[in-house]
């Protein structure tokens, strides 16, 4: 079983901001994105899309282009970072992202979720999305699906806006594509 992964496009937000389950809009650019992005689909049967406007106003395009049936999934929403949400990067106390450093897996000092949870929430959405989907999604999330995949890349991979990665998904074992 084949998924295509697409990274949501541009969000309205400062660089260098910490944003995960923060419900952000799109930017100016959205209209030639997301057309760069319908003219480079790959043949798909269905789209599952998180419920945040940044994917599923993508989503929702693509589906319209496509002619194709759309179902939202919470499951591919992004990681929540609690607190640190709409922080800069560079605001959040060092010893906070040391502790994550040393704990990457496990840490919710931030009150949101832990990067073990977003794991195992991605691994439940493999299993439930369809065949042949595109699933239009954001970094963290591609990132944990490259991981279970046993990519080496995983979860150092840097998915540009806009940009899809393909997997093959079979019976527990995953490759990229």
């Amino acid at each position: 079983m084949a998924l295509s992964l697409l990274r949501h496009t541009t969000p309205e937000v400062a660089k260098g901001v910490c944003y995960g389950v923060t419900d952000l809009p799109l930017a100016a650019s959205f209209e030639a994105e997301a057309q760069r992005v319908c003219d480079a689909l790959p043949e798909v049967r269905c789209i599952v899309a998180s419920p945040l406007q940044r994917c599923r106003q993508l989503a929702e395009r693509i589906a319209a282009h496509a002619s194709l049936k759309l179902y939202l999934s919470r499951d591919w929403q992004e990681m929540d970072f609690g607190s640190w949400e709409g922080l800069r990067w560079s605001a959040i106390p060092r010893h906070e992202i040391d502790a994550w450093a040393a704990d990457f897996m496990g840490y919710r000092g931030h009150g949101g979720e832990s990067v073990s949870q977003l794991s195992e929430r991605i691994a439940r959405a493999l299993k439930a999305t369809p065949e042949d989907a595109l699933v239009v999604t954001h970094a963290g999330c591609i990132k944990a699906a490259l991981a279970l995949t046993g990519d080496p890349e995983g979860w150092n991979a840097r998915p540009t806006f806009g940009s899809i990665t393909r997997l093959d998904v079979r019976s527990d074992r995953f490759s990229r594509l």
